[in-house]
């Protein structure tokens, strides 16, 4: 029997792991993570995109295996604070250890008095790096807007935050299989599943 391509996830965040595996899981692949290699890296996201940061932590986790790795790198931006938090989205709120919470609570502090409706988008970019050192990219978005009281308690980060008209709901109340469909992650691993295809 034919062993199976080995996909290592480039990421330390539980919910971001829990949402690639569930979106990839269908695919003729072995997703591989790095607690079950005993590998724990801390990547500087120093990269002025979205790709570039994946595209660092794809590369460090590669080279730190030898599996092909794929690495996401995400953030929200909020048309009324210009762009913010953007490539800053996990690291926003200005206490060193905070939380998901209180990330969400300093970006509405900063809404304060901003009109509405206050427009935003989540996009995801994708990095898979080969040990030969070849890269493929995807990339996805998904727009809606910030809502100043919290609702639904599935997701994290912003999601209890963030609005989908469309949908009538916060991303957190999506159920698991919906996001996994519509939010911007899915929407660039959709792209990445055609690559990984065409790896195996």
């Amino acid at each position: 029997m034919q062993k199976k391509l080995q996909i290592l996830l480039a990421s330390q965040n539980a919910g971001k792991l829990r949402e690639i595996q569930a979106i990839l899981g269908a695919l003729p692949i072995q997703i591989v993570t790095p607690a079950e290699l005993g590998i724990h890296l801390d990547v500087a996201e120093t990269g002025s995109t979205y790709t570039e940061n994946a595209t660092l932590k794809a590369h460090a986790y590669a080279k730190a295996s030898g599996y092909i790795a794929l690495a996401d790198d995400s953030g929200l931006e909020v048309d009324a604070l210009n762009g913010a938090p953007g490539l800053y989205s996990a690291r926003y709120a200005p206490a060193p250890n905070a939380t998901d919470a209180d990330r969400r609570a300093y970006l509405l502090k900063n809404l304060v008095g901003k009109p509405r409706p206050w427009t935003a988008r989540f996009r995801a970019a994708i990095a898979i790096y080969l040990p030969s050192g070849a890269l493929h990219y995807a990339d996805g978005t998904c727009e809606g807007e910030i809502i100043p009281e919290e609702h639904g308690t599935g997701g994290f980060g912003y999601d209890p935050i963030f609005y989908i008209p469309e949908k009538e709901c916060t991303m957190a109340e999506l159920d698991e299989a919906e996001k996994n469909r519509i939010s911007h992650r899915a929407r660039a691993l959709e792209k990445a599943k055609k690559i990984l295809l065409g790896l195996v």
